[in-house]
């Protein structure tokens, strides 16, 4: 059964999941734009709104599943289109495109870090965090710091259909990046199983490590 601690530590973990999955998907969109195309715009992604971004099943159906069950957290939002005839330099736009979204987490967790060190020097000169209104802030501030380095690193996997993936390809010789191209298909399977066998969880843990002892410090 449930916990109504549960449910409530699943909220913050959605509010902070949502927000940071849209500004993620909105810099993809705002950085196509920027180079030219239009498509993400016109389609209403530039935006903070989570709602356009929802993916029913990777946004709400698989974190909830994954969180209550205690499995490794994963879920997307849906992937930003763009259109590679309305931008001059299809490579370099490309590269940028994909790397937003994971620049955007890194700039997420450098605000959520500034945050938590702002309220630890405010709890050291003696101010009250617990049981007062900062209390959700400070829950929401580690969260975002931990959930943002891990969809930041996540994201850069070279597995298709993740960030990483658009990046390695625009780097790869033509006969490799046709040979790469012919397992997209089967991104998804490669990374559920990679999920499944703990890879993934053992290239997020240093990083993880790395900003929980930043916080602690």
């Amino acid at each position: 059964m449930i916990e109504s601690s549960q449910l409530v530590q699943f909220l913050f973990f959605m509010i902070v999941f949502l927000f940071s999955l849209s500004v993620h998907e909105a810099a993809h969109a705002w950085t196509a734009e920027r180079f030219g195309d239009p498509t993400a715009r016109y389609l209403g992604r530039v935006t903070l709104n989570p709602i356009p971004h929802i993916d029913v099943v990777g946004t709400l159906i698989f974190p909830a599943i994954a969180f209550f069950s205690g499995m490794l957290l994963f879920g997307w939002a849906k992937p930003v289109p763009w259109n590679p005839l309305h931008v001059r330099d299809r490579r370099k736009a490309g590269i940028w495109i994909a790397a937003a979204g994971p620049i955007s987490n890194l700039l997420l967790l450098a605000v959520f870090l500034l945050l938590i060190k702002a309220l630890q020097s405010y709890h050291a000169g003696g101010g009250a965090i617990e049981g007062t209104a900062l209390e959700p802030v400070w829950r929401m501030c580690l969260l975002g710091a931990i959930l943002n380095t891990a969809l930041a690193v996540f994201n850069m996997v070279p597995i298709p259909p993740l960030d990483g993936s658009w990046i390695l390809l625009h780097f790869l010789p033509r006969d490799l990046a046709d040979a790469y191209e012919r397992i997209r298909p089967y991104g998804f399977l490669i990374l559920f199983g990679c999920l499944y066998l703990g890879v993934i969880g053992g290239v997020l843990s240093p990083f993880i490590e790395i900003v929980r002892w930043i916080i602690a410090a």
